[in-house]
């Protein structure tokens, strides 16, 4: 008889399996693609981002309503934890001007690897294309090359992932199965997204083009940073901060010169000879980028003079949605807190661990995502262990 198995074979499903494994229980982890990891190989494509160097509350901070929720997990496998962990698979790191933490290689394939090899030595067995289709009480089914196959562990670590980037293994098709133990979870919703905007053939030329040095208003929240134009919208890393208040369709207004105030800008208009086009008055007197320039002319070509410097600090951005889910970084919504215990346990399904973005929880990215993730599958892997133990 296994002690224990995991069901996701991404960082959340390693670090589980590690902690299970480590305790000295025999360990099985399945994943229904035929390779671990991809979301995880995908997102370290751009640079790895695997946490932030900033204080513990500003840390905590980011996570919003979910803070109070992660925080002990997250307290025993913080920041720096997770440098550590990264270390000791041969992956240094170093700190990015925005105190993002990065391996030096800015790779997530040497760490993966290293990884696996450490596993594989502490006799764990992975099963690929080991897609999971249904549980009784303690009893897991698998569809497998080989046909069905059955397990029936001590106790199990589900880490199945959210419901973006299907492709790569995160489809939320679990729910179902969850659903038919009664364990109702909150509904996917995208996360660290962009917004759709329709924009007029005017804007085609700036496809692509980045807002640098811009203030982002959502609601009653402004933050700087930059965002891109696209074609079907904004997005990047600035929009990835406001998920929650484009889900709810707050407002958005961007300050395209944030470091400066109104009066100094419309000093400068009123410099210009009423002569001057209204092109060239973004160019000349405000020394608007071509991007920038053209969101005016987009939202605000129609505006007086004695008002454009307040339209260029406050330009509405009306956009008409949220990117679709599949192609979100991450999601908000999965298993909810009041169906936990404490330590990440299924209330209605005793042994049965959960753990990663299948919870119900989100943050924006800068290294935020992926720490969570490690913080409460270590949480739920030395929980299943020491309930291994308390049966045994």
């Amino acid at each position: 008889m296994i002690d224990a198995l995991v069901i996701g074979a991404g960082p959340a499903g390693l670090m589980a399996t590690e902690m299970l494994a480590d305790a000295g229980h025999s360990v099985v982890i399945a994943d229904a693609k035929p390779s671990v990891g991809r979301k995880f190989l995908m997102a370290g494509k751009s640079g790895l981002n695997v946490t932030k160097s900033e204080d513990a509350d500003a840390f905590l901070k980011a996570y919003n309503d979910a803070s109070d929720w992660l925080k002990p997990s997250i307290e025993a496998f913080d920041n720096k934890e997770v440098i550590t962990w990264s270390e000791t698979l041969g992956q240094d790191t170093f700190v990015g001007s925005t105190r993002r933490v990065f391996p030096k290689t800015m790779k997530s394939s040497p760490l993966l690897r290293a990884w696996l090899l450490r596993l594989a030595n502490k006799g764990v067995q992975f099963k690929t294309r080991w897609r999971w289709t249904g549980w009784s009480e303690n009893t897991f089914t698998f569809e497998t090359p080989d046909g069905p196959e059955t397990i029936t562990p001590k106790a199990t670590v589900l880490a199945l992932g959210g419901a973006s980037w299907a492709k790569l293994g995160s489809d939320g098709a679990w729910t179902k199965l969850l659903a038919e133990r009664g364990i109702e979870t909150a509904p996917f919703e995208p996360s660290n997204m962009g917004v759709t905007v329709e924009w007029s053939n005017f804007m085609e030329p700036h496809f692509g083009k980045p807002l640098k040095n811009v203030a982002m208003s959502v609601g009653t929240v402004t933050r700087k940073g930059e965002c891109v134009v696209s074609k079907s919208g904004l997005e990047g890393s600035l929009t990835y901060h406001f998920s929650s208040g484009f889900r709810a369709g707050e407002l958005l207004h961007l300050d395209l010169l944030p470091d400066q105030n109104v009066e100094t800008l419309q000093s400068k208009i009123n410099a210009q000879s009423t002569k001057t086009s209204f092109a060239n008055v973004l160019r000349k007197a405000l020394k608007l980028d071509a991007a920038k320039s053209a969101l005016v002319m987009e939202f605000a070509r129609s505006t007086p003079r004695a008002a454009l410097a307040r339209a260029v600090k406050s330009l509405p951005i009306p956009y008409t949605g949220t990117a679709p889910i599949d192609l979100a970084i991450s999601v908000a919504g999965g298993v909810r807190q009041a169906d936990l215990t404490n330590d990440f346990m299924l209330k209605t399904a005793p042994g049965t661990f959960c753990a990663g973005e299948m919870l119900d929880w989100e943050a924006p990215t800068g290294g935020y995502l992926i720490t969570a993730c490690l913080a409460t599958s270590r949480a739920a892997g030395v929980a299943a262990a020491d309930y291994i133990k308390a049966q045994t």
